[in-house]
Order: C-alpha cells, then structure tokens, then sequence
C-alpha cells in the first residue's frame, strides 16, 4: 500500500472516506480501499466501530475494489 502523507490526506475530498462525516478510513486507491476493510473488521472485533459503519466501509471499498 502507498504511504498517504498528512497533506495528501488533507486534500482528499469527504466522498473518498468510509466514514466521511468524521474522515475515517481513506480510500483513494485500490490498495487503501482493500486496507479499509480490514480495518473496518477489526474495530467491529476489538467494539471501537459499529457493524453498521463497517457494513458501509466495506460497501464502499467493495465499489472501489469491483466487488472483490
């Protein structure tokens, strides 16, 4: 996976996150969406994200991925 610099992440717009209300989970490419989802697993696991907002995650991710 590409390294996302701060200014980079800064630039993105809302729609590129998993979570664009708080600019969580960044998915600009392929790899970061891939990236996301894994994530997006662990948080439900570890109680820090609700499934729902994972369901959401992995949706989006799954839109940049191609249904992977």
């Amino acid at each position: 996976m590409a390294e996302l610099k701060s200014t980079t992440r800064n630039k993105l717009p809302d729609s590129e996150f998993g979570l664009p209300g708080s600019r969580k989970y960044p998915m600009p490419d392929r790899s970061h969406a891939g990236n996301a989802k894994a994530r997006a697993t662990q948080m439900v696991k570890k109680g820090k994200l609700s499934p729902a907002s994972a369901a959401r995650i992995r949706a989006k991710a799954d839109r940049i991925l191609g249904g992977d």
